[in-house]
């Protein structure tokens, strides 16, 4: 018997009436109101506008959810595709399965197209965005608690995870929570991602690199633990040697970035009005009464100065204006 453990919840779903209210969902969406909320306050310390990292978030997150949706079902086809499977499954996002790798692949096209609508670079926009994601991470990695997956090899230490069911192939018992792992993990990648940008002042994408990198380097250790099936490949796992690439290719970027690309954007978001016009033109019709003003003295001051050469072209003898 053990002395403590971390219990797993009895149940990932409660009901409000009718409606069903899953621990898994919440995560994400907390995760996600996270991520906006940080990415707009850095957003906005940067020069930015209020507003416009949720503008661009409408296009990511629903992107993001799809990428790591099909992430998952990809590699995982066996659950959805196989003998006795029932592929409409693969749809059921709430009862868990979201690839990082493929959210953030296809949550940047989302946020690309977002960006190119407001005239915004990505990676200014990434950078803002990047330890905001990191915590989401950590929160949404609390969705597999409720789900009682993504757990470790067996353990007795004080802090194992003590798994309750037995469906889907699952053994009771206790586990390493690495769950728990990656969601600390995610925090201190955040933090890290928070100091260095201070500290570095990065820009054009280094920091959302320097989030990339940290998190694939902690994401392999923990996925080396894992004990659920997935594929192998020469020996590892599938999620390891993803993780090894995309590091390899964000400290590349982050290298090449930095020579050519020195310091930080000083300008983030250009001036632009609702109507698309840009700032110019909204300047401009802000000072068009001054400019009726001017005009209409201007006009005054002409027919002033043509009445007084009448005046005088009158006053004339008339040998002059024979003349």
């Amino acid at each position: 018997m053990e002395l403590a453990y971390i219990p797993s919840p009895s149940r990932g779903v409660y009901h409000l009436g009718p409606i069903p209210l899953r621990g898994y969902a919440f995560c994400i969406i907390i995760g996600v109101f996270v991520a906006v909320w940080l990415g707009n306050k850095r957003w906005v310390a940067r020069g930015g506008k209020v507003g416009t990292v949720a503008d661009i978030a409408v296009w990511a997150v629903p992107f993001g959810l799809v990428g790591g949706r099909l992430y998952h079902v990809i590699t995982d086809y066996e659950l959805y595709f196989s003998e006795g499977r029932d592929w409409v499954d693969a749809f059921k996002v709430w009862q868990g399965g979201l690839g990082i790798w493929g959210a953030i692949a296809l949550g940047a096209v989302g946020a690309w197209i977002g960006c190119r609508r407001r005239g915004i670079p990505l990676p200014a926009w990434a950078d803002a965005l990047a330890p905001g994601i990191a915590f989401a991470q950590a929160i949404g990695r609390w969705g597999n608690w409720f789900n009682q997956e993504l757990y470790g090899r067996e353990t007795h230490l004080p802090w194992a995870l003590h798994i309750t069911s037995s469906t889907d192939g699952r053994v009771p018992g206790y586990y390493h929570p690495t769950f728990l792992y990656e969601s600390l993990w995610c925090v201190g990648v955040g933090f890290l991602v928070i100091w260095a940008d201070r500290r570095f002042k990065l820009g054009h994408g280094r920091a959302f690199a320097l989030y990339v990198a940290a998190y694939c380097v902690g994401r392999g250790w923990i996925e080396y633990m894992r004990v659920d099936d997935a594929h192998h490949f020469l020996g590892l796992r599938l999620n390891d040697w993803t993780a090894m690439i995309v590091f390899i290719l964000a400290v590349t970027y982050f290298v090449i970035s930095a020579k050519k690309r020195p310091g930080r954007e000083e300008v983030v978001e250009p001036d632009v009005s609702d109507d698309g016009t840009g700032g110019d033109g909204a300047a401009e019709s802000e000072e068009d009464p001054k400019a009726e003003a001017d005009t209409e003295s201007s006009e005054a001051t002409q027919a002033e100065t043509e009445a007084e050469a009448e005046d005088v072209k009158e006053d004339e003898p008339e040998s002059a204006k024979k003349s």
